[in-house]
């Protein structure tokens, strides 16, 4: 099972949607973690695709909304290393008011070594990849001698 965090710029949000729905049997075996409103229109779109006789619910996890904190909760969730792959649908160009958040949540994903697709095409890949259904650890750049940069 894999930790799959979905997000979008509003601009984005159906795109991310229309994805969910054509993938909708993948994702509900995996644990999704979304932002904001952007959980809210997934969730809608997978009940929705569900079939309600069936007892299952998929696993989801909602953070607050992007510039309200939520891009800041899933770096850490990335810290962590409590998230293996994200799908970030974001507007390259409409300037968003939590740019700076934005691009550290971003530099994060980088950092930890974290898949991350920016468009359908590459979501398309990451899902259809036969890493997708294997276990997959990715490596994480050993950051020691940046820790102890001002140790005596």
């Amino acid at each position: 099972m894999k930790r799959i965090a979905l997000v979008a710029h509003d601009n984005r949000k159906k795109d991310l949607v229309e994805w969910v729905e054509w993938n909708h049997k993948i994702l509900i075996e995996h644990q999704l973690i979304c932002t904001g409103t952007t959980g809210t229109l997934v969730e809608e779109a997978l009940r929705k695709k569900l079939d309600l006789r069936d007892p299952r619910e998929f696993r989801m996890t909602k953070l607050k909304s992007g510039p309200l904190g939520g891009d800041q909760q899933l770096g850490a969730m990335i810290c962590e290393q409590k998230v293996d792959m994200m799908i970030f649908l974001w507007d390259p160009m409409e300037p968003q008011p939590h740019d700076v958040d934005v691009k550290a949540l971003l530099r994060i994903s980088v950092l930890y070594n974290i898949p991350i697709a920016n468009n359908r095409a590459t979501a398309d890949f990451l899902i259809s990849s036969p890493l997708f259904t294997s276990k997959y650890v990715p490596q994480v750049k050993d950051y020691s001698a940046y820790m102890k940069r001002f140790a005596g």
